[in-house]
């Protein structure tokens, strides 16, 4: 331990490794999925949700049924968060372009930015069903243009989808719907069922075992990334209000016992004054006994003698969500790097990105965001490239290509070159001897 830096409250370390037992009951579930179907489907959906589901696929009289469920104020909120994403993500979309140019005579080279043909994507339910889950991850993939957008999520006790969770997943863009969850979810969208399209991209969070599944699928159809549970990284420094820092801890020790919870400060009153606020508005939680439990766990606390020192922590962590609540936070944004998405002085909680203000909370976990950043209109794309060349551009490039190969030893390459050269071009451009 450095001696600038003093870990007041530590925890184990992160880690998405996933236990064996897990990846070996997943792999089950996903051979019998892409051998037998539906009738595995059913099977797992029985098993694993204690439910008989006749129809996977949501019909529109559900749908409907599930938006009269909801309130006038209900509604207006969800379609508040899907037109933010939606915003956000329009405008991402309009700053990814393709180019073609002529980059030397007779040699045009470009890239198209196309979507996938087909996405699946999955909201997952467990102990807080998410509402604005949907957008995330469906509204992306809408604005990108993907032809084709399947959802899953898992049935409740009455095989149905949460009436919430379906309303915004068809007003976010979904053009099936499937009352599906966990493994057999990811295994039918990615092999296809009688039921079940195949697609191309299978995107969104879910427990340990969604999580495994999609990792084993990974091949046979793409994903995003792999992600754990959730996660706050908090930097203050003497200007922060602890009380205002606790609020914030707890909204993200309420996700789940297994979330992670830290505090980076270079004052440590308002460490400890933070830490003393968290256990005090614990006590007024409907969710105390979830939130104490991940405190107890995974909660963190750092001090550190300087700034730099505390930047240096914060890009260690690569955390998920990175909250800066100091006196300049703009600050500091050149000096971060590690984190799924930032959020930047004391108005800006974390509450705002995951719920409503329009950028994307499928982010990156467990120092995932040392090399991949969340969901975006990108994740949908596919970056194409080609060229054109000449005959006369073609006989400039094929020198230069011949001598590559004749190194490689790939002699059929480099008689495919030399069939493009011209004595009145290429000798007297290329590396010839």
């Amino acid at each position: 331990m450095s001696d600038t830096v003093e870990y007041l409250k530590e925890a184990g370390s992160a880690s998405i490794e996933i236990d064996q037992e897990v990846t070996d009951s997943v792999h089950d579930i996903l051979s019998e999925v892409k051998e037998r179907g539906d009738d595995a489907v059913h099977e797992f959906t029985e098993r694993f949700d204690g439910v008989e589901v006749e129809e996977f696929r949501v019909s529109e009289r559900e749908i409907e049924a599930a938006a009269e469920e909801l309130t006038d104020a209900e509604r207006e909120a969800i379609d508040n968060t899907i037109a933010n994403v939606r915003e956000f993500h329009e405008e991402q979309r309009e700053h990814v372009s393709g180019f073609e140019r002529e980059f030397e005579d007779g040699v045009t080279l470009g890239q198209r930015v196309v979507p996938v043909e087909s996405a699946g994507t999955y909201v997952p339910g467990g102990r807080h069903p998410l509402v604005a889950a949907p957008a995330m991850s469906i509204v992306p993939a809408d604005v990108a243009g993907v032809e084709r957008i399947v959802t899953c999520a898992p049935p409740q006790e009455d095989g149905s989808i949460q009436p919430a969770q379906l309303y915004a997943m068809d007003q976010s863009g979904a053009d099936e719907i499937y009352s599906i969850g966990g493994a057999q979810a990811i295994g039918a969208m990615a092999y296809g069922t009688d039921t079940v399209p195949e697609v191309a991209k299978i995107t969104g969070p879910g427990n340990v075992f969604t999580t495994e599944a999609k990792r084993q699928v990974f091949g046979h159809v793409g994903i995003d990334f792999l992600a754990g549970p959730s996660e706050v990284l908090i930097l203050t420094d003497e200007t922060a209000d602890p009380e205002l820092v606790a609020t914030d801890l707890l909204a993200q020790a309420e996700h789940d016992p297994n979330s992670r919870p830290i505090l980076v400060s270079t004052d440590r009153d308002v460490a400890e004054d933070a830490v003393a606020a968290f256990d005090e508005q614990a006590n007024d939680l409907r969710t105390e006994d979830v939130a104490r439990e991940c405190w107890e766990e995974n909660g963190e606390v750092v001090v550190a003698d300087t700034m730099s020192d505390a930047l240096e922590v914060v890009n260690d962590y690569a955390i998920e969500h990175l909250q800066v609540m100091i006196d300049e936070p703009r600050s500091v944004v050149d000096d971060l790097y590690n984190y799924g998405s930032l959020f930047l002085g004391d108005h800006s909680p974390v509450v705002f990105g995951d719920k409503a203000v329009g950028t994307n909370h499928s982010l990156p976990t467990l120092e995932v965001a040392r090399y991949s950043g969340g969901i975006t209109v990108n994740t949908y794309l596919k970056i194409l490239t080609h060229q054109e060349a000449t005959e006369e551009g073609a006989a400039r490039i094929a020198p230069w290509a011949a001598k590559i190969c004749e190194l490689e030893g790939t002699h059929a390459h480099q008689l495919s070159a030399e069939a493009r050269l011209r004595e009145d071009i290429s000798p007297d451009y290329g590396p010839q001897e």
